[in-house]
This record gives structure tokens, C-alpha cells and sequence, in this order.
């Protein structure tokens, strides 16, 4: 069986190892994970696999983490990401420009408003070397509906960039499309 697991709570060394160990303890592996320091936060995300009669054990295990300080879930998975979007076509999309508020939500909109599935993003910020500017990047990694292929969304994309005063490069990815 799979499930998602997260966990956010404070940044301290050997957290990965503590979470990666229960895993293995009950016999799970980690099939795919994302893991990063926000602020003084902790985060992970992680898709993973193990036997159904040790979930229990696992879930038990993870309570002493919350006796740490830290919040877990745990969430049983759903369809795998090749029986949603059989068919369809996975794309790299790169923006990068002056930071302001508004530009995940508006690309997200568009994004969705054509049916186009983010499988991931990640976002951040950094100051421009001589002025200070803070300077906005984000790099997306979306799935399209067949029908959608060859419509013109990417162009219409850069449109919504460029209202944002963003530029957007849009690549098509080929070969296993990351989960």
C-alpha cells in the first residue's frame, strides 16, 4: 500500500534520519519526497510504500514525534498518477522576474482554468546583486490534457507572464514524468 505522510515542526539535525528510520523500521521505503527548511521550519512530504498490516505500527511510531513539537498526517493514496493522466503530456514551466504578490496565484489560475494538472512547484526569492531588488523564480512541473496539446496555452501563458511583467519559458519534458 501507499500513503502520502507529512510532517512540519522545527528545523533540528538528524530529523530526516529520526523519520526515515521509523520508515524502514516497519518496513516501508520511500518511493518519492520533498524536504526543505522554511524559515526556521522543517517540512517533508513523502510518498510512502509498506505493507498494509504495519501501517498502524508506523502511525503509532510518528506519536513520538508529536510529543516533540512536531505535526504529522498520514493519508492513504488514491489512484496512481498514471491511471488519472494516462495520455497526457508533462511540461517545464520557468518564470522569473521582479517579486510581487500575486504571481503564483494568477499562473495557478490560468493553469487550472485550462485544466492543466501542477504536479510540482517550487518557488523562492533572492536579491538582485546590485540593486537589492528581491527577485521572483518558479519552476513548475505541470501535465496536459491531449486535447490541450498544440492550442496555444503556452503562448496565452506567456500573455499571463507578461501582464504579471514575469517572463515564462515553457519546455516539453519527455521520457517518466516525476511523481
Amino acid at each position: 500500500m501507499n500513503i502520502v505522510f507529512t510532517l512540519t515542526g522545527p528545523d533540528r539535525i538528524g530529523i530526516v534520519e529520526t523519520v526515515t528510520g521509523l520508515v524502514l523500521d516497519h518496513k516501508g521505503n520511500v518511493e518519492t519526497s520533498r524536504m526543505a527548511r522554511l524559515g526556521g521550519e522543517f517540512a517533508v512530504l513523502m510518498l510512502i510504500s509498506l505493507p498494509e498490516e504495519r501501517l498502524a505500527g508506523l502511525e503509532a511510531a510518528m506519536a513520538g514525534l508529536v510529543a516533540k513539537g512536531y505535526r504529522t498526517s498520514v493519508n492513504r493514496t488514491g489512484q496512481t498518477y498514471a491511471d488519472v493522466h494516462y495520455g497526457w503530456f508533462h511540461y517545464r514551466i520557468e518564470i522569473h522576474g521582479a517579486d510581487h504578490e500575486g504571481i503564483i496565484h494568477d499562473i495557478a489560475h490560468y493553469l487550472a482554468k485550462c485544466g492543466i494538472n501542477i504536479e510540482s512547484m517550487d518557488t523562492g526569492t533572492v536579491r538582485a546583486p546590485v540593486s537589492g531588488a528581491p527577485l521572483f523564480s518558479m519552476i513548475a512541473l505541470v501535465s496536459v490534457p491531449p486535447d490541450l496539446v498544440g492550442q496555444g496555452w503556452e503562448s496565452a501563458l506567456e500573455k499571463v507572464g507578461h501582464g504579471l511583467n514575469v517572463d515564462v519559458k515553457v519546455t516539453a519534458v519527455t521520457g517518466k514524468h516525476p511523481q
